[in-house]
């Protein structure tokens, strides 16, 4: 076969003198095309001294500009977006430094700039110091020192209720910045209110269609129709979705800035008790009586796994920014859940059922148990590092009201009702809940005699040290310490969180603030 020569050619001289005519034609043609005319009116460019005119288009450029910047924040990356917020959390630092310096007058080198760039380098090196501070306090290697800073009450001023529930209150949480809280009570009521001012704001739960048409799906059992009673509830980091579980068997999810329904996560097989999201995530962990704990993406609105391993019901649920989370069961038992090795460390109590646990840092945690003690626990070790026996014994034992035990209302048998029978100072004492202060040393316990008991959190040698008891009247559910360590909120109800078998009938259901005061 015969090569072909892939050589061009070059144009002869005829050929060229025709495209050069062709393109004079050409331009001919278009210089008396009135619709050149008018482009040319209308852009016109002067060079040298005189100004350029444009056209009016040009005036919508920066409407683009915003629309393109928008385009962008939309079609970043996680690493772009992570970034994005990190220098706008830098800036809002340097501005609160700069505000610092103005009010303490220091503006007097002003015009220098060799001053100006040492202070300015002086401002970037505390806020190194600042990041570092807060990077240590998240992961746990260091430990605030709030406890030593409380000052013991020397008032008979105690609790200040600040929201009201017709039913015992079930579960208590706040948001990041600690200026709003939520609760949920027994009849299914959602409140949403403002820590300062009180001000409060219901959730409205949508009509049966609309669950419906969010995930909901028939109920199961001897029930009828869905219940409404909340079990359980969890606030995300950013402040954007609140989750809530109840006897439905289901995960609602909501929106807090329009406080609507949104999606609802169906999957469980018993009643939800316990919600938690990881801190910094869109990431959320359901416990239920069905012994198994699910995990959800509220940003996708989807599901992702389930971890299995409790032998009975799981009642408590906790977690922090390492995905890692923290459970405890009615089958005596305390699981840290590491999701990414998919493996599971297991604690057992003593000698009796843990009912409550809460994170300390990523390698120590607190639990409470039906027999009134609290134990301090490590990851190093299966046992506990320190018991508080007897962490809430009273001497005044409030009128207790025996209930007939009954089933929950979706078709499920109260795990609790074998309790009903012991309505004693034991059972009275029994933790219903802890909570811990973040990265800090400061802990609380809420018992069924409604004592409030604060703690300072030692060493391993040393465990727990007490620092005072609040009172209240009727049992503590539920407990959450603000992050800056200035107050304390706890849900009060007539009844226990998880069951009806007995009744404070002179307790008020809501939520009670405890002010507390730092040196």
């Amino acid at each position: 076969m015969k090569g072909k020569n892939l050589s061009k050619k070059k144009p002869s001289a005829q050929q060229s003198k025709g495209k050069s005519n062709g393109l004079k034609r050409f331009s001919s043609s278009i210089s008396h095309d009135p619709f050149f005319d008018a482009s040319e009116s209308k852009r016109r460019r002067k060079f040298g001294d005189e100004e350029i005119e444009s056209s009016d288009d040009e005036g919508d450029s920066e409407v683009e500009k915003e629309e393109e910047k928008e385009e962008e924040v939309d079609n970043e990356t996680p690493a772009e977006k992570k970034k994005r917020l990190a220098d706008a959390y830098l800036e809002r630092l340097r501005a609160r430094e700069r505000k610092k310096r103005e009010e303490e007058g220091d503006d007097e080198y002003e015009g220098d700039e060799v001053v100006r760039r040492e202070r300015e380098g002086e401002r970037d090196s505390l806020i190194a110091k600042i990041l570092q501070q807060d990077q240590l306090e998240e992961s746990g290697r260091l430990r605030r020192a709030i406890a030593s800073r409380v000052q013991k009450p020397e008032t008979s001023e105690g609790f200040r209720f600040l929201v009201k529930h017709r039913q015992p209150v079930s579960a208590v949480v706040l948001s990041e910045d600690d200026s709003r809280g939520f609760s949920a009570s027994k009849d299914g009521v959602i409140t949403h209110w403002d820590v300062e001012s009180g001000k409060l704001e219901k959730y409205a739960w949508p009509t049966d269609e609309v669950l419906k048409s969010h995930g909901v799906k028939e109920p199961q059992g001897r029930a009828k129709k869905q219940s409404k009673q909340v079990l359980a509830l969890a606030v995300s980091s950013d402040g954007r979705y609140l989750a809530s579980g109840g006897l439905d068997r289901h995960v609602h999810l909501w929106d807090i800035r329009t406080r609507k329904h949104i999606q609802a996560f169906p999957g469980h097989k018993g009643p939800v008790s316990c919600l938690t999201f990881r801190q910094g995530t869109s990431e959320l962990f359901s416990g239920s009586f069905d012994r198994s704990i699910k995990i959800w993406n509220a940003e996708d609105r989807t599901y992702i796994s389930t971890l299995f391993g409790h032998q009975s019901e799981v009642l408590t649920i906790d977690s922090l920014r390492k995905e890692r989370v923290l459970t405890v069961g009615r089958d005596r038992t305390m699981h840290l859940w590491k999701v990414p090795e998919e493996s599971q460390l297991v604690f057992r109590a003593p000698a009796s059922s843990l009912e409550c646990c809460c994170f300390i840092n990523n390698d120590e945690f607190l639990s409470g148990s039906d027999d009134g003690s609290i134990e301090h626990w490590n990851v190093m070790r299966k046992k506990p590092v320190h018991i508080v026996r007897n962490a809430h014994a009273s001497f005044i034992k409030p009128k207790l009201e025996q209930s007939n035990n009954e089933g929950l209302s979706n078709g499920h048998i109260d795990g609790s009702a074998h309790h009903s029978l012991n309505t004693g100072p034991s059972a009275l004492s029994w933790v219903n809940s802890v909570a811990v202060c973040r990265s800090s040393d400061l802990a609380a316990s809420g018992a069924g005699n409604g004592s409030v008991r604060l703690w300072a959190i030692e060493d391993e040698s040393k465990g727990l040290r007490p620092l005072f008891e609040l009172s209240l009247v009727g049992f503590v559910n539920s407990l959450a310490i603000a992050k800056s360590g200035k107050f304390l909120v706890a849900g009060v109800g007539q009844e226990p969180r998880l069951g009806r078998w007995g009744r404070i009938p002179e307790a008020r259901n809501g939520v009670a603030l405890y002010p507390l005061e730092l040196s």
